[in-house]
């Protein structure tokens, strides 16, 4: 199960709870280190936090933190359809165009980036279904985070 803080935003009487998280970077050390290239572009380009709905069967009061999870292998078999579907595409591709039409290298090489772009496409919208059908769940309340600014 991967584990995310997320501070309620939002909640209704229906069980509907709006959540915000903090997208961190791979490396997770944008907000610790100025001096990094890397840091300077995910600060101007990418977004700083994602808000989604979870249903829960209590309350919880604005401004408090929750503990969520989401099931690992979710998330793999998305990563897995984004980055292995398209290169199989890609050899399908080219193996269809080489071997029905015993074409040109060149031919098949771009039969190849089409085979490869349609299995992308179809992989991407896979994925992003299979990441919406999956539900986070609140794992643990959390409560107030201290304020370390003394």
């Amino acid at each position: 199960m991967m584990e995310e803080m997320a501070k309620v935003v939002a909640c209704d009487e229906s069980g509907w709870i709006k959540v915000e998280v903090k997208i961190k970077s791979a490396c997770d050390h944008c907000d610790n280190h100025d001096s990094c290239g890397t840091s300077a572009v995910s600060k101007a380009f990418s977004l700083k936090s994602q808000q989604f709905s979870i249903m829960s069967d209590k309350t919880y009061p604005i401004g408090e933190w929750l503990k969520i999870g989401l099931p690992e292998s979710v998330v793999l078999k998305a990563a897995a359809l984004v980055y292995l579907l398209p290169l199989v595409g890609f050899f399908m591709g080219a193996f269809a165009a080489n071997t029905l039409l015993a074409s040109s290298d060149l031919f098949t090489f771009g039969a190849g980036l089409v085979g490869a772009s349609l299995a992308w496409r179809f992989a991407r919208t896979k994925a992003a279904n299979m990441e919406n059908s999956a539900q986070p769940v609140i794992l643990a309340y959390i409560g107030q985070r201290i304020n370390q600014s003394l």
